[in-house]
């Protein structure tokens, strides 16, 4: 009997050089993302030279410079964390923004292993009038809007550098940290949008004053005015979202029972809520949340559709958590389209 070939999901490209692919949203799951589906976000090309040595330095009193070694003996915990590219779902937006238009596969989870930055910020030991902690990477080039070579760098506010959750990690799922997602150390940021969790990182530095770097100070900046930068404000904290796995967009049904099921996250507090609209919005219902949830993780959720009259039909999830932000209706329009997170959306057929 002639067997047909199992299917095997691949990330999506949206651009080679540099290496762009999103994740099949369908199968991420609330466990872990494997990392043969973890999607690839890069501003350059993938660096060619790493050192296992990773110094901490600036305004610091005893600056260090650690091997992976020293970082191996070192407390370590293990966190699942979900990472979202805050340009995740930036092709929904309207009117359009300009950028890589990811559509729902920005978004990944797994578990990293490391050892807390605060650890280690600890033993170099902070002066007094330390403001931010830099995070550089050893990916560089040049950008479209200058002639300069840069290398991605972020900083992060004080606090959240010594988060004990803020991770220097070297293992993603149990496994060594992949080359194409920051071997051999990377930045882990819980909460934040992924664009902090700095890959390939090559040394942290302390600082006096606000970082100016272009990944912080022209890009990662929410733009509400197509014309100019009024009332700008950073790129930082994840929003609430939802995302519906299945049925897919523009599905043929059939009459009858359909499980409606998909993934909501947050950035601060944790899910309490998603409901489920098929008819527009008009009524809502509350879906079952899987029991599986963790402070940074996803919340899978199921939904069973009874159907029996044949149409077109919309459905609509939206999520809400334990600070009472709930999805809304319309995404905050920004000029580089950043953090979109209105309620979710599909169209089916019934037949």
């Amino acid at each position: 009997m002639f067997k047909h070939p199992s299917i095997k999901p691949y990330l999506k490209t949206h651009s080679l050089v540099p290496e762009n692919q999103e994740t099949p949203f369908r199968f991420i799951q609330t466990a872990l993302v494997p990392t043969n589906l973890f999607y690839r976000r890069n501003h350059f090309s993938y660096p060619a030279m790493l050192n296992h040595w990773l110094p901490i330095n600036g305004h610091v009193k005893t600056p260090l410079l650690v091997s992976m070694q020293d970082i191996l003996r070192l407390p370590s915990k293990t966190i699942k964390v979900t990472l979202e590219c805050s340009g995740n779902k930036r092709s929904l937006f309207e009117p359009k923004v300009f950028g890589e238009q990811w559509e729902k596969g920005a978004i990944n989870q797994g578990n990293w292993k490391g050892v807390s930055l605060r650890t280690l910020l600890e033993q170099a030991g902070l002066k007094e009038g330390a403001a931010e902690v830099v995070a550089e990477g050893y990916d560089y080039g040049k950008r479209t809007d200058s002639d300069q070579v840069h290398t991605f760098a972020r900083s992060l506010p004080l606090e959240k550098a010594l988060h004990p959750d803020t991770l220097i990690a070297y293992e993603y799922n149990h496994q060594p940290l992949p080359f194409k997602h920051g071997y051999p150390f990377r930045l882990i940021v819980p909460q934040w949008y992924a664009m902090a969790s700095v890959k390939w990182v090559k040394q942290i530095t302390v600082i006096q004053t606000h970082f100016e770097g272009p990944f912080q100070s022209t890009d990662y900046v929410y733009y509400p005015y197509k014309e100019n930068d009024n009332d700008a404000f950073p790129v930082t904290t994840l929003n609430i979202n939802s995302t519906i796995q299945l049925p897919l967009h523009m599905e043929f049904l059939d009459t009858g029972k359909h499980l409606i099921k998909g993934i909501a996250w947050t950035g601060e507090g944790y899910i309490t809520k998603v409901e489920v609209s098929t008819d527009y919005g008009q009524t809502w219902t509350n879906a079952v949340l899987s029991q599986d949830r963790n402070k940074y993780g996803l919340v899978s959720w199921s939904y069973q559709w009874s159907v029996s009259e044949p149409g077109e039909y919309a459905i609509m999830s939206r999520a809400t958590d334990s600070l009472a932000r709930t999805q809304p209706a319309k995404a905050f329009w920004n000029r580089k389209g950043y953090g979109y997170n209105a309620v979710d959306q599909i169209k089916v057929k019934v037949e």
